[in-house]
Protein backbone atom coordinates (compact mmCIF):
# COMPACT_ATOMS: atom_id res chain seq x y z
CA UNK A 1 0.00 0.00 0.00
CA UNK A 2 1.18 3.57 -0.64
CA UNK A 3 0.71 6.65 1.24
CA UNK A 4 -1.76 7.59 -1.23
CA UNK A 5 -3.64 4.81 -1.23
CA UNK A 6 -3.92 4.93 2.84
CA UNK A 7 -5.54 8.51 2.79
CA UNK A 8 -7.95 7.43 -0.16
CA UNK A 9 -8.74 4.52 2.53
CA UNK A 10 -8.68 6.08 5.72
CA UNK A 11 -12.35 7.03 6.43
CA UNK A 12 -13.28 3.44 5.73
CA UNK A 13 -10.35 1.97 8.33
CA UNK A 14 -11.28 4.54 11.23
CA UNK A 15 -15.23 4.16 10.33
CA UNK A 16 -14.19 0.46 10.94
CA UNK A 17 -15.41 -0.53 6.70
CA UNK A 18 -12.44 -2.29 5.32
CA UNK A 19 -12.69 -5.69 4.38
CA UNK A 20 -10.22 -7.69 6.49
CA UNK A 21 -7.95 -8.33 3.99
CA UNK A 22 -7.83 -4.35 3.15
CA UNK A 23 -7.45 -3.90 6.86
CA UNK A 24 -4.54 -6.21 7.08
CA UNK A 25 -2.75 -4.30 4.61
CA UNK A 26 -3.80 -1.16 5.82
CA UNK A 27 -2.33 -1.84 9.51
CA UNK A 28 1.07 -3.14 7.58
CA UNK A 29 1.50 0.10 6.43
CA UNK A 30 0.89 1.66 9.44
CA UNK A 31 3.60 -0.76 10.97
CA UNK A 32 6.40 0.87 8.45
CA UNK A 33 5.40 4.22 7.15
CA UNK A 34 5.74 6.95 10.62
CA UNK A 35 4.12 9.68 8.56
CA UNK A 36 0.78 8.15 7.93
CA UNK A 37 0.58 7.55 11.75
CA UNK A 38 0.85 11.01 12.28
CA UNK A 39 -1.23 11.67 9.32
CA UNK A 40 -3.51 9.61 10.70
CA UNK A 41 -3.20 11.03 14.15
CA UNK A 42 -3.83 14.83 12.76
CA UNK A 43 -6.92 13.37 11.01
CA UNK A 44 -8.83 12.20 14.06
CA UNK A 45 -8.05 15.00 15.75
CA UNK A 46 -9.66 17.36 12.94
CA UNK A 47 -12.24 15.58 13.26
CA UNK A 48 -12.84 15.70 16.85
CA UNK A 49 -11.95 19.56 16.95
CA UNK A 50 -14.98 19.71 14.19
CA UNK A 51 -17.58 18.29 16.38
CA UNK A 52 -16.39 20.04 19.55
CA UNK A 53 -16.89 22.94 17.31
CA UNK A 54 -20.48 22.05 16.73
CA UNK A 55 -21.30 21.00 20.56
CA UNK A 56 -23.77 23.09 22.54
CA UNK A 57 -22.17 24.03 25.75
CA UNK A 58 -23.80 26.50 28.66
CA UNK A 59 -20.66 28.56 29.00
CA UNK A 60 -20.81 31.81 28.53
CA UNK A 61 -19.51 34.11 25.76
CA UNK A 62 -16.26 36.29 26.95
CA UNK A 63 -17.13 39.59 26.44
CA UNK A 64 -14.71 40.21 24.28
CA UNK A 65 -15.38 38.22 21.74
CA UNK A 66 -17.09 39.81 18.69
CA UNK A 67 -20.74 40.16 17.95
CA UNK A 68 -20.11 39.90 14.40
CA UNK A 69 -18.34 36.58 14.78
CA UNK A 70 -20.73 35.01 17.26
CA UNK A 71 -23.18 35.60 14.29
CA UNK A 72 -21.24 33.81 12.08
CA UNK A 73 -20.75 30.94 14.03
CA UNK A 74 -24.38 31.17 15.21
CA UNK A 75 -25.30 30.99 11.28
CA UNK A 76 -23.12 28.09 10.49
CA UNK A 77 -24.36 26.26 13.30
CA UNK A 78 -27.97 26.56 11.82
CA UNK A 79 -26.68 25.05 8.33
CA UNK A 80 -25.65 21.72 9.79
Amino acid sequence: MTCREFVEFLMQYLEGELPSERQAIFDAHLAECPWCVVYMSNYRQTIQLGHAAFESTDEPIPAEVPYELIQAVLAARSQV
